[in-house]
């Protein structure tokens, strides 16, 4: 049985967010406007957190879909189920949002099967209706209703990409990693290590960074730099703090690990 989709409620927090642009404004335009946005970027830049934080901003629930090569439309979009003898109808998280607003955020959404974009398209286009042909029904998109979808342009194949079609229905914002002294700060702030300790460990990112699309299919993305400045403020000796999180995670690879265990030491020490 597959797990429930449920809807996460961020307003009555604001999420932390650092601004690089003008992103915060094209996404509350878009909001205002009833655009469709589309967040692209590499893994753990912040495109979910942005998601968040301007969820709580704009003061809207947030139902949030992490897609998978299974989920398909009916997990959005609801089925029948047996409950207590009868066949109830249940709303999925998408047909939840519609009805009753807010922003439904698709999460990396070219994992999905191919169905759950086209469920997606009278969303994205002047009607705003999503039709339920199981229940006969066709909704139409309230105002304060958003729908968002996110993925990473540098890990699609030729088997899971946004079709043109689909793509050219959205808005799109691109999103990158933090300058250093933003990255540094930002670190520092969510694990709780000084500044001067987490420079180090964004320095070693950077140097991972550079050789994506050579030894590395992806670099280290801040969620990581997080995780090892959060075992180091924990105590974990910094060599093995930078095994765990931003070397381990990136290849399976001994050689490769050989590599990058080298340039941490080269710039780490």
């Amino acid at each position: 049985m597959k797990p429930a989709l449920h809807a996460i409620d961020t307003a009555p927090s604001f999420p932390s967010y650092t601004p690089t642009g003008n992103e915060c404004a094209l996404f509350e335009h878009a909001f205002r406007h009833r655009l469709p946005v589309l967040l692209k970027g590499p893994t753990g830049c912040g495109k979910t957190r942005f998601v968040a934080h301007m969820a709580a901003r704009l003061e809207l629930p947030l139902h949030t879909v992490a897609c998978h090569d299974d989920l398909t439309a009916a997990d959005l979009t609801g089925r029948y189920l047996l409950k207590g003898g009868d066949t109830v109808w249940t709303d999925g998280p998408l047909t939840r949002a519609v009805r009753e607003g807010g922003i439904c955020y698709l999460d990396e959404v070219v994992e999905a099967r191919k169905d759950v974009t086209v469920v997606l398209h009278p969303l994205t286009d002047d009607r705003r209706i999503l039709p339920l042909e199981r229940t006969g029904e066709e909704l139409t998109a309230p105002d304060g209703f958003m729908l968002v979808v996110s993925y990473n342009p540098g890990y699609q194949s030729l088997h899971k990409a946004l079709k043109p079609s689909t793509r050219q229905r959205f808005i799109a914002i691109e999103f990158g990693f933090l300058p250093a002294e933003q990255e540094i700060a930002v670190v520092a702030a969510e694990s709780g290590l000084p500044p001067e300790r987490v420079r180090p460990l964004v320095a070693l990112a950077h140097r991972l960074r550079a050789l994506q699309d050579h030894d590395l299919e992806e670099g280290v993305s801040t969620r990581l730099l997080v995780y090892c400045a959060t075992l180091v403020a924990a105590g974990t000796p910094v060599a093995d703090a930078v095994l765990a999180a931003m070397i381990e995670p990136l290849t399976d690879d001994a050689d490769v690990k050989a590599a990058l265990r080298e340039v941490a030491r080269a710039v780490i020490g």
